[in-house]
């Protein structure tokens, strides 16, 4: 195998970290903002003419339609950015995914326009999602294409610290927000159901202008501008990936699942369930709002910390021989779901026992997560990296997150409001991931100026 390249990056050091890191984070805040609002929020002011339990699955089913406009994002952005180059496309994705949040923030509910509300709501999540499509690979490639040789997959983890920063930053915001207005029914305040909610959705438009600066100071990079004088740019990357690299499409999709299931079930689920009353219909755990999120929030913090771990242990072991260890603690971990979120007489024990959860999860997502940044764009040559990157990352994200919190939903309801089969699901996603680990190579010594 050939060794990895050792050209000169012509971005500096510190504006490829920069770069890779705000934009995700921009990214990742405003997708974040709206999988708070799609518990807290949007099923009370969108879809309150249903049950609450209806309710909160068409909050999710928006949620998770964002994940199917995904894998068109990856194909559209992706063709301009193996085309025309990383810095353009990374400054539209940036901003079409800042627009979308802003508008959603100034979305008049469904008790103003009745029907049309719920259908606005889903357009701009769609625009969501179709940004977001293009981001990630785009900021991996601007990492991993300047990286120093040696240091891929360590450089491929600042944008994925994207995730857990952006998730403190929304959470955090919201969490502040409930907590300052003034108290009244279910648990949230009147001022913040009526237009504190949108708070954050507006703020996005600070922080895109933020990752926009960072960005427009970006030089192609160094790989790109090499495949463009060589003249090994497609015209369709998109057909050119789908007959020549089917295969590495397929294992990519595969290798991300896991990390998808995972991710979802420790946000998303858990505040459902973690906040659900214990004399529901569907028990949960009875949790507060403010305390439940101030676990994840601490929760997180390990998911950042271990995303920079698994970087230099990536470089030094292989992505592959790291991921199939992380990833059979995961099945592990769904194994022993119910250990850890079951109710118990002591709520000061089942406290602790939760944030064991959240910190075990959270930090199997920081290793699992982290390599994935210089995995996928290794399985690609630079002419149809963008597209060949986004189109695994994105399609998994159907399969992983998109049916996700609906699945896990469905399996707690079928439980009696235990959690069991919800972590059964959670060892089944690890399990077709590992497969597809077993049946991959190691990437870490490829060559990315390679055809």
């Amino acid at each position: 195998m050939s060794t990895a390249t050792t050209s000169q990056p012509l971005n500096s050091r510190s504006r490829v970290i920069t770069a890779s890191l705000v934009g995700t984070t921009v990214e990742f805040y405003d997708f974040y903002v709206y999988a708070t609002a799609a518990v807290l929020v949007f099923p009370h002011l969108f879809f309150p003419s249903v049950s609450e339990t209806a309710g909160l699955l068409s909050s999710f089913a928006v949620f998770g339609a964002a994940m199917v406009a995904r894998p068109i994002g990856a194909a559209v952005f992706g063709h301009f950015g193996d085309k025309i180059g990383r810095k353009a496309t990374l400054v539209a994705s940036l901003l079409t995914m800042g627009i979308a949040t802003f508008l959603i923030g100034v979305l008049p509910t469904y008790d103003a326009i009745g029907i049309v509300a719920p259908l606005l709501l889903l357009i701009l999540r769609l625009a969501q999602g179709f940004a977001l499509g293009g981001e990630w690979s785009g900021a991996a490639l601007v990492a991993t294409e300047n990286a120093p040789a040696g240091k891929r997959a360590l450089y491929g983890t600042f944008p994925q610290l994207g995730a857990p920063i952006g998730f403190i930053i929304a959470n955090t915001l919201f969490l502040a927000l409930n907590v300052a207005l003034p108290s009244g029914h279910d648990g949230a305040s009147d001022a913040f159901m009526s237009w504190g909610w949108r708070i954050p959705f507006l703020f996005s438009a600070v922080m895109v202008i933020v990752g926009l600066w960072v960005r427009l100071k970006l030089v192609e990079s160094d790989a790109f501008t090499k495949a463009e004088k060589k003249g090994e740019i497609k015209k369709a990357p998109l057909g050119y990936v789908f007959k020549k690299y089917w295969w590495q499409l397929i294992l990519g999709t595969f290798f991300m699942l896991a990390t998808y299931v995972l991710f979802y079930l420790m946000t998303n689920f858990t505040l459902t369930y973690g906040t659900a009353a214990t004399d529901a219909a569907t028990p949960g755990l009875g949790f507060s709002y403010t305390h439940f999120v101030l676990m994840q929030v601490f929760g997180v913090v390990f998911f950042g910390v271990f995303t920079l771990v698994s970087g230099p242990l990536a470089d030094a072991i292989g992505r592959r021989k790291l991921l199939i260890w992380i990833t059979l603690a995961i099945i592990a971990l769904g194994l022993v779901y119910t250990v850890f979120l079951l109710p118990r007489e002591s709520e000061a024990f089942m406290g602790a026992l939760v944030q064991t959860f959240l910190i075990f999860g959270f930090s199997l997502m920081g290793m699992t997560f982290g390599p994935m940044g210089a995995l996928l764009p290794e399985l690609f040559p630079t002419s149809v990296r963008y597209t060949g990157s986004a189109i695994a990352y994105n399609v998994s994200s159907i399969l992983g997150a998109a049916l996700a919190p609906i699945i896990a939903l469905e399996l707690w309801k079928a439980a009696g409001g235990n959690p069991w089969l919800v972590g059964i699901y959670m060892s089944g996603a690890g399990v077709l991931t590992l497969i597809a680990l077993l049946l991959g190579k190691e990437t870490k010594d490829v060559d990315l100026d390679a055809s």
